[in-house]
């Protein structure tokens, strides 16, 4: 019997409250066995500042799925060198997990320039889609995109949820993270200690003074 398990992908630049509140209505509501989390490989050309390693967004993932036991955390786009699609980890995922059923978890934004994405109708094939409405009044634009895709793609499994969101913004948490700001509302707390500890979203040459004051 085929197990059904959703894929969250994203760079989780870090993941936060809003990113494991989300995951947790999917599964909720679709009856998931599971999620995937998977954070994106490397950005070129951004600095240390607004995007941090991807060990670290690992690491920090795999921090915050630790009290959930239905939550896992892949490395895979991470080990992999230059860009990943979509549709590609896909087809290794299946390769891998030949006994699972894919939902792939994409926010509304991305369900509105999904048929831009590398292949689009083959991820529909090797998935179910899902997003959520997470803007008031949004949800008759993804309505119509979902229905749009489905004439496209008869096969095609597309489901919009309404869930109250958790407003948590990763670029005005990096931004609150760089101006000392308090964070610990919106990220998982061992998460924030994290972030501490290795002196991530804070420019180079603030890292480069407390490195050379531990010298000292």
């Amino acid at each position: 019997m085929s197990r059904r398990i959703g894929l969250f992908g994203g760079s989780f630049n870090p993941i936060h409250n809003g990113h494991l509140h989300l995951a947790r209505a999917v599964k909720r509501a679709l009856r998931l066995e599971g999620v995937v989390i998977m954070p994106a490989g490397e950005a070129p050309h951004k600095s240390s500042a607004s995007y941090a390693p991807a060990a670290d967004r690992l690491e920090m993932c795999r921090i915050a799925a630790k009290p959930y036991r239905w939550m896992t955390v892949s490395d895979y786009e991470t080990c992999k060198s230059g860009k990943s699609y979509t549709v590609d980890t896909l087809r290794a995922l299946h390769q891998m997990h030949p006994d699972t059923e894919w939902t792939l978890m994409i926010g509304s934004d991305m369900l509105l320039s999904f048929r831009t994405w590398r292949e689009w109708q083959e991820i529909l094939r090797l998935a179910s889609l899902c997003t959520v409405s997470r803007e008031k009044g949004d949800l008759p634009a993804l309505n119509a995109v979902a229905e749009e895709m489905k004439a496209e793609c008869p096969y095609a499994e597309i489901r919009v949820l309404t869930v109250n969101a958790v407003e948590v913004s990763s670029t005005e948490i990096r931004q609150n993270l760089q101006n000392h700001a308090d964070c610990s509302c919106l990220l998982p707390e061992n998460v924030v200690q994290y972030i501490k500890e290795k002196h991530l979203y804070i420019p180079d040459e603030e890292v480069s003074e407390i490195e050379s004051g531990k010298s000292e």
